[in-house]
């Protein structure tokens, strides 16, 4: 099986730890970053790194970054330079251009410019954090669109004992339980007589109204 390619332009804190966490998931990682001490730092870790200005396109084309899978532009704080490089790794042939929004506005840009994906970082764990602080069972949430999220509950205490016909998550709020994360492994597409534990997690699809909801009436 052939390994995914990445570059990651940009070796500040989210640039590094997305990097290396690629890595250990057992994919080739390039870094690139102006500032030669970042380089130096991650040059034990990545497959490979390379100080470079991604604003010159000469500099991208010599780099041969058109064949790379995909490349992430995890530039720090200057929205010009990230915007312009997204712009030339687009004009250079780069199949999946993911990049770091700093702000709506820089998102917005992101992708009217054609960026195939706008992560913001520091938005998302903000909204992440939040929904932990106020929902003591949630464990976990990730939005799979505007309107849908797949969230990680845990089972409270007067759940024990309950199966998930029991629970009837469908009927009472239209979400579902996709699988169960139990302390012998995990129960993927558990059925209606699969039986829940205190502290198991359950792994929750629906809207997100319908997760709020069940979140409230759980907690």
């Amino acid at each position: 099986m052939k390994r995914t390619q990445y570059a990651v332009i940009g070796l500040g804190r989210f640039g590094s730890s997305l990097a290396k966490e690629l890595v250990k998931l057992g994919h080739e990682v390039l870094g690139i970053d102006q500032d030669e001490e970042a380089v130096d730092e991650m040059s034990e870790v990545l497959t490979h790194v390379v100080v470079a200005d991604s604003t010159d396109e000469e500099v991208l084309r010599s780099l041969g970054i058109r064949n790379f899978d995909c490349v992430v532009v995890a530039i720090g704080s200057d929205i010009q330079a990230s915007i312009l490089t997204a712009i030339l790794l687009k004009d250079v042939g780069v199949k999946k251009v993911v990049a770091k929004a700093l702000s709506e506005l820089h998102g917005k840009v992101l992708n009217k410019i054609g960026v195939d994906r706008v992560i913001y970082p520091e938005r998302d764990m903000g909204i992440r954090v939040a929904h932990q602080l106020v929902s003591p069972n949630l464990l976990d949430f990730i939005e799979l669109s505007k309107d849908y999220t797949i969230a990680e509950l845990a089972v409270p205490k007067r759940m024990s004992g309950w199966t998930l016909r029991d629970l009837n998550l469908r009927a009472k709020y239209g979400c579902s339980v996709v699988a169960i994360n139990k302390k012998q492994g995990v129960i993927i597409a558990p059925t209606a007589v699969d039986i829940l534990e205190e502290q198991d997690i359950m792994v929750v699809i629906g809207t997100n109204a319908q997760i709020e909801l069940f979140e409230h009436d759980i907690a």
